[in-house]
């Protein structure tokens, strides 16, 4: 059974909801991320998404997209990125890691290669953003294969044919985005959500993780109630930007004071 797969299990045994934070790899330094992964776990992290840095990362407002300039500009290649992994695999073996990224450095990889060294490094879920399910069936096999999971994206505007499609190369858990737009743009509407997750479950049997606009420990519990899975990103991407020339130490204090409280709301 995959770390992923086990993780929501457990949890949903104990009848508690995954906390899934977002950070960049590499932001604002390479050597920075382990610390700060190491952070979130203790805060109370079930699982961790990890941006793969990209020149032009088209569903990430200017939070997430000034993230990925700073660790480019800090030499982060995908080589990298599986490198922080497995430095962060030597102590945690337990928390699962997604990879989150577009299609471009995975390509010029070569898709086996990168799954292959995924799978070495210790990786569990890769979600590209552009990776449509027409072009997704040789890649799909890939992952398969070194039993790392695909996650999707779904939308507001996500018909329900095309769902179900997603829902059926997916694996893992889909991440629905709660709110028209980039990471970071809009105010949350919890009800809008819950109907849309709702009409979710009668496509899929997947956990359904909700993210985009989830700020702070109220509508991180309040998402909870109806999501098998709270992703939050950007307000903990402008924590590490407001930081950014501190030690890392600090850096990492200050992401898991931000999560701690979310962790605490949930389980409340």
């Amino acid at each position: 059974m995959s770390r992923i797969k086990q993780c929501f299990e457990n949890l949903a045994k104990s009848g508690k909801k995954a906390l899934i934070p977002y950070i960049t790899a590499g932001d604002p330094a390479p050597d920075h991320t382990v610390t700060m992964m190491n952070a979130l776990v203790a805060a109370g992290a079930d699982i961790i998404e990890i941006g793969m840095p990209f020149s032009d990362p088209m569903a990430d407002g200017p939070v997430i997209q000034l993230a990925c300039e700073r660790s480019l500009a800090a030499g982060t290649s995908v080589k990298k990125v599986l490198q922080i992994i497995t430095e962060f695999r030597r102590k945690d073996k337990q928390t699962p890691i997604v990879l989150m990224g577009y299609l471009n450095p995975i390509e010029f990889f070569g898709y086996q290669a990168f799954s292959d060294a995924a799978k070495e490094a210790g990786v569990d879920g890769i979600l590209l953003v552009d990776l449509t399910p027409e072009e997704a069936i040789d890649v799909v096999e890939c992952f398969r294969d070194n039993e790392i999971d695909l996650i999707y994206l779904l939308s507001p505007t996500t018909t329900s044919e095309r769902a179900k499609k997603i829902c059926n190369l997916a694996s893992g858990y889909v991440y629905y985005v709660s709110v028209k737009g980039v990471t970071g743009s809009a105010e949350l509407d919890v009800d809008s959500v819950k109907k849309h997750v709702d009409s979710l479950r009668t496509i899929t049997t997947l956990p359904i993780g909700v993210g985009f606009g989830i700020r702070d420990a109220k509508t991180a519990a309040a998402v909870s109630k109806c999501a098998d899975g709270v992703i939050v990103g950007s307000v903990l991407v402008n924590a590490i930007a407001e930081n950014k020339d501190r030690q890392k130490e600090y850096i990492a204090d200050a992401l898991g004071s931000i999560l701690a409280p979310m962790r605490s709301e949930m389980d409340a």
